[in-house]
């Protein structure tokens, strides 16, 4: 498809597979180039949040940080990336991501309702984003999922125009040396 594309990483999603399914770094330019093809790609859009840090932080909070720090820098510097940073919230032993999804989701019906886009590439798997997705497919635009088989809800998965497998082979496509 051909038109102006933005993408729609959720950062999160990408480390949790990272973490759970043995993903090496991916080279984050090349997944947006492969999920964008013959369209122009207006902007893409990576949402996270920074790693906790106690008071005092920890060395290893503080290596923490100071790595995913290091990482946006890279991908703040990427030709039209931006990062969009949600908030960090320690209930007792629990630390959750806090507004990543709903920035990811304005800013999806935002662009669709502008008329900025004529496709939208998400890459989740997280079933809040359906509003937002059916949102944007009644201002016209087109939704293409990137996901992974086993982390994607069915919801997500039935409200998109179109999937994308996230295989093997994209993955060792856009590996990244570490």
């Amino acid at each position: 498809m051909t038109g102006k594309v933005a993408v729609f990483v959720d950062g999160g999603y990408l480390d949790h597979l990272r973490d759970h399914r043995r993903v090496g770094r991916l080279d984050l330019e090349k997944l947006v180039h492969s999920a964008v093809g013959d369209g122009e790609l207006l902007r893409a859009y990576y949402y996270t949040c920074m790693p906790f840090q106690g008071e005092p932080p920890t060395e290893e909070e503080r290596g923490r940080y100071a790595k995913k720090d290091q990482f946006l820098s890279v991908v703040r510097r990427l030709p039209r990336f931006e990062v969009r940073l949600g908030k960090i919230q320690r209930i007792g032993d629990d630390v959750r991501q806090k507004r990543v999804d709903i920035l990811l989701a304005i800013e999806l019906v935002s662009l669709a309702w502008k008329g900025s886009i004529d496709l939208a590439v998400v890459i989740a798997g997280d079933s809040d984003f359906v509003p937002a997705v059916e949102q944007a497919k009644d201002a016209g635009v087109v939704v293409r999922l990137l996901y992974f088989r086993e982390s994607c809800h069915d919801e997500l998965l039935d409200a998109v125009d179109e999937r994308v497998e996230i295989t093997q082979v994209l993955v060792d496509f856009c590996q990244r040396d570490e």
